[in-house]
């Protein structure tokens, strides 16, 4: 006979999730659990026909007993345990009818559990066959004692209830601390949160002076009954040690890695946040994993890519991790959402503010993720400025050659990574602790500085030199802001911690101080040469300041020195041989073309004075005048 394999904690728990019980619709999960039940006698041919008379089916052999089996009587135990819990929920609503449904839900809770012991029974003979594995078999062990521990406490037989709830908590405890994967840890712990309010009501209600103590009930009762509930209970715990053991390496591969907060760990209680969270860790591996080679060449010494080659590898990879992120915060805010509407019945209170904790670190490491990526943009964006301005025969008009777009999208990238900075301070996490969020102000304000410094470069090109100063003077606020919040921080958090997303000094506040001193400089000079300091962006009717004639005027400048620095002296005049003296004929009539006249110039004659011309008629006078000849 083939192994069978049934995880019906794992099943129990997706069906649940996926159909209405996340958020105590009961009624929803009932008609999926009968649609489930339908389809899966039709599939095992176990329907009972259409007759009116109700023939019951043979009981199935234990060595053609399949897993949809085994699932039938399990969504049939589901299925009536739903029911009884949507009849429940009726009662506040009909005061009428409080009789009636709580009887009717009692008989549906007492046949789930006449369903799950038939399961039990059936997984009891396979698993001494052979045919189950023993986490499958403490598994259905686990779901048929939380079942009957919830129909005693139902009927207010609590002794018996907590006994039956303690072990079902000891044998969770168990299956966490073997779990082979992070998944199955975190389902154990899931089913054991759920049961723990439970416990403490039944010790409650019994009077127990420590009814807190959940930990001290469990192993006050656990180890005296575990072997009258469950048979040979540990040797099927040896068994599952066993098990695990074996196959340990192929389980290796989907461990998470702990989370850490502040040196405090991160508790993930979920299969969903454990599912996305490996996908998380996966992308982040792949995002250490990019090389850190130096400038120019790789670590074997051969030439590396370019950068813009190797950025667009680092974007990719921040892609990925955002990604990740991105299904892990809906995951966990889905959940918080979950837990709000139905309230903390399905969970303690510690659990709630541990998936609110969680929800908050996702969000903190997305944005963080999102501000590296971010500020990758941004200098991957400048290294081609960069690169010009470390040319020697850069001059000062530089800033003409960038393209128009460049300092706009840097304004733009900046702009998310102030909105990113900004909800991340708005984060519990955050709001808790005083030095992280003094560090996220400090780099808010130094953002918003280097926000305007590249701001004024937009206002450049189209001669706005007043608003570039202006912004300029915000600037330098903005520093002093981030100085001064630097300078009250104990530890910086962010540049210890990990990763260190935006790390940030004093000495980058001074480079940028100076970065901003040095252009308020040029832009006043332009400013002044433009249209002479004036508030208006034209530079019509400007006229040069007086000092500028009088230097003229007063002041010879030796031009051909000048003209021979610059490379651009005059050759040596060509020597023209004299012309020869030729007499010159009377000239033509009036309205006649006259010949060129050829005089002798032995020498150039200074430059008449302009007298009138006589006035011309005819043809030539009207030409004249269209072709402006006078």
């Amino acid at each position: 006979m083939a192994n069978i394999k049934l995880r019906v904690l794992q099943l129990a728990n997706e069906q649940r999730s996926a159909y209405g019980l996340r958020y105590n619709d009961y009624e929803r999960y009932r008609k999926h659990c009968a649609n489930r039940t339908h389809r899966l006698r039709s599939s095992l041919k176990m329907t009972h026909g259409k007759g009116r008379e109700f023939k019951k089916l043979p009981e199935v052999p234990t060595e053609n007993l399949k897993a949809g089996h085994l699932e039938l009587l399990l969504f049939e135990a589901e299925r009536a345990w739903s029911y009884s819990q949507e009849l429940l929920a009726l009662v506040p609503k009909n005061p009428d009818a409080v009789r009636g449904l709580k009887q009717t839900a009692k008989g549906r809770f007492r046949r789930a559990v006449n369903w799950a012991t038939q399961l039990l029974s059936r997984c009891q003979t396979l698993y001494a066959s052979g045919a189950l594995s023993a986490e499958s078999f403490l598994e259905v062990h686990i779901y048929v004692l939380i079942l009957n521990g919830r129909w005693l406490r139902q009927r207010y037989e609590l002794d018996d209830a907590l006994i039956q709830l303690s072990v079902a908590k000891s044998l969770l405890d168990e299956l966490a601390a073997t779990a082979p994967t992070s998944r199955d840890q975190a389902l154990a712990v899931l089913f054991a949160d759920e049961i723990n309010p439970e416990i403490r009501y039944c010790a409650h209600e019994l009077g127990r002076a420590k009814a807190y103590d959940i930990e001290g009930i469990v192993s006050e009762f656990a180890p005296k009954h575990k072997n009258e509930l469950v048979e040979d209970c540990d040797k099927l715990v040896e068994r599952l040690k066993e098990e695990t053991s074996s196959a340990g390496v192929h389980g290796t591969s989907r461990k998470l890695e702990p989370l850490f907060w502040e040196g405090t760990p991160v508790p993930v209680r979920n299969p969903e946040l454990v599912d996305v969270l490996l996908k998380v860790q996966d992308a982040q591996a792949r995002l250490e994993g990019e090389p850190a080679t130096p400038e120019g060449t790789d670590g074997k010494g051969k030439r590396k890519e370019s950068k813009a080659s190797s950025s667009k590898k680092g974007v990719a990879a921040y892609d990925a991790i955002l990604h990740a992120l991105s299904d892990a915060e809906e995951v966990a805010r889905k959940l918080v959402e979950a837990q709000q509407l139905s309230g903390t019945s399905s969970g303690t209170v510690g659990t709630s503010r541990d998936t609110h904790f969680v929800q908050a670190y996702i969000v903190y490491q997305l944005l963080s993720r999102r501000i590296q990526r971010d500020l990758l943009l941004t200098s991957s964006l400048l290294v081609s400025h960069t690169t010009s301005q470390k040319n020697p025969l850069t001059t000062l008009k530089a800033s003409e050659q960038v393209d128009g777009r460049l300092y706009p999208a840097v304004v733009k990238l900046y702009d998310t990574v102030l909105q990113s900075l900004g909800q991340m301070r708005t984060l519990s996490i955050v709001d808790d602790n005083p030095d992280l969020s003094s560090a996220v102000e400090a780099r808010i304000s130094f953002t918003k500085g280097q926000r305007c410094f590249y701001l004024t470069k937009c206002y450049i090109p189209v001669k706005k030199y007043a608003e570039a100063l202006v912004l300029s003077q915000n600037a330098n606020i903005h520093l002093r802001e981030a100085r001064s919040t630097l300078s009250i921080i104990g530890t910086d958090s962010i540049n210890t911690g990990s990763p260190a997303f935006y790390p940030l000094t004093n000495d980058e506040c001074s480079k940028l101080e100076a970065d901003l001193a040095t252009d308020a400089l040029r832009f006043k000079k332009e400013w002044f040469a433009y249209n002479g300091g004036s508030a208006k962006t034209s530079n019509a009717g400007f006229k040069k300041p007086l000092f500028f004639d009088i230097a003229l005027n007063y002041v010879e400048l030796e031009m051909e020195k000048l003209q021979k620095r610059a490379g651009k002296a005059p050759r040596p005049p060509v020597p023209i041989a004299a012309p020869v003296p030729v007499s010159v004929k009377a000239t033509e009539p009036i309205g006649k073309k006259s010949q060129a006249a050829k005089v002798v110039q032995e020498a150039r004659p200074a430059t008449p004075e302009p007298t009138q011309q006589p006035v011309r008629g005819g043809l030539g006078n009207l030409l004249g005048g269209w072709w402006g000849r006078s």
